[in-house]
Order: C-alpha cells, then sequence, then structure tokens
C-alpha cells in the first residue's frame, strides 16, 4: 500500500533545527527533511494522511523483521491502531515528541514521510531528567540514506530543549539499529537474554539496554 503526497505539502510545518557536532555529523540525501510531527486541530486533515504514512512505515518495518514490539502476522490497520490509540494522544498532551523524515515532491516517491523517532517524556517524579527513545523506524526502501542517524541527532535537540540530561533506550542485541547507537555514543549498560519475541519468528531475542547523558547548555 502506498500513498501519493502531491496535494498535502503543508509549507507551515515546523523543522526542526539541530546543530550538528563535527564528531555526529550527517548527510541526509538532499530531498529528506526531519521536523517535528504537528497533531495540532488545524492540521486534522493532514494529520489522518500522515498516520497512514506512519502506518506503512510500522508496517514495513515489522514486515523487514525489525524488533519494534509487533510480529507478524501484522496488518496495515493494527499499524495504524497503534498510532491512533497509542501515540497520537500522547503527542497532543505533549508527553511524547515526534519527529518524522519526509522525502519531498522531488523525489521518486514523491512527498511522504519514510521515517520517524519519538522521545517519551512521562517519566516518574523523582526521573525528569531523563527521557526514553522509542520506535526508531525507518521504511525499508529508504535505508542507506542517513535517515535514522539524522533522527537521532534532532531527537538529542529536543530532548535538551526539554531539560532531559538522560536518555535511556532498549534494542535487539547485534542490530544495525545497536550499531547505529553505539556510534552516536550511546552506551551499553547491559544485555537481557530472551527478552522480546523476533518479528518473524517465535525464537525469543535478547535486548541491550543503553544510555546517554546530554550536556545541557
Amino acid at each position: 500500500m502506498s500513498y501519493g503526497l502531491s496535494g498535502i505539502v503543508d509549507p507551515e510545518a515546523m523543522v526542526v533545527e539541530h546543530r550538528l557536532s563535527m564528531t555526529h555529523s550527517v548527510n541526509p540525501a538532499p530531498e529528506i527533511r526531519v521536523e517535528e510531527w504537528r497533531t495540532d486541530a488545524s492540521r486534522a486533515a493532514l494529520v489522518d494522511t500522515e498516520i497512514d504514512m506512519l502506518a506503512e512505515v510500522l508496517h514495513a518495518v515489522v514486515h523487514a523483521g525489525a524488533g519494534v514490539s509487533f510480529f507478524t502476522p501484522f496488518s496495515i490497520d493494527e499499524a495504524r491502531a497503534f498510532w491512533i490509540d497509542q501515540v497520537l494522544p500522547e503527542a497532543r498532551a505533549g508527553t511524547r515528541r515526534v519527529l518524522v523524515a519526509r522525502l519531498d515532491e522531488r523525489s521518486e516517491w514523491g512527498e511522504r514521510i519514510v521515517g520517524t523517532v519519538q522521545l517519551d517524556l512521562e517519566m516518574p517524579p523523582n526521573q525528569q531528567h531523563r527521557a526514553a527513545v522509542a520506535k526508531l523506524l525507518v521504511h525499508p526502501a529508504a535505508k542507506r540514506r542517513g535517515i535514522g542517524r539524522a533522527l537521532m541527532i534532532a531527537l538529542e535537540g529536543i530532548a535538551r530543549s526539554e531539560g532531559r540530561s538522560l536518555l535511556t533506550l532498549d534494542t535487539v542485541s547485534g542490530s544495525n539499529a545497536e550499531l547505529l547507537y553505539r556510534s552516536l555514543d550511546f552506551i551499553a549498560a547491559g544485555v537481557i537474554p530472551r527478552y522480546a519475541r523476533g518479528a518473524l519468528t517465535p525464537e525469543l531475542e535478547g535486548t541491550t539496554i543503553m544510555y546517554k547523558e546530554l550536556t545541557l547548555a
């Protein structure tokens, strides 16, 4: 399933400004931009279409074998329900910040969302300095364009703006995602064996718990 986006370009979309250090410089393909997902009522029609695109990304990622909480069979309707029921309410409440990576209309796919990542801000009272990274997703057909790295670097900027000095996450041990996080200076705190079922197999996979401390201005 694919979605043509030539009719839903939002010129007022707020592009997330993020400074890239020399250590973690990134050059995503020029037709890609990273911005915060706006879910306000004034964009209701666009949000509904964007949920379709985000659902397509999640559906494709799960069917490609990524360990992101779901396993096959996994329908596009289930993917859409995840965004509507779990992500959208928290994004609108301000407890979850969501970034998206878009291909512009000049790309071979036209304007569409091809990647996303989330920052969960809802922490216990004694952990308000911390935020959790969740659901770094890049459509399999858009891999090797620097999208995952660009999303993560932009997310660090969001975390700093929220006053969060510690990021935590978990990822499938030995995965490409773990390699990406390590290259961004995330540190492995440990591995939990047989933590979660694989996306394409009933076998249980280990999960690596990782963290990164941020310097706040």
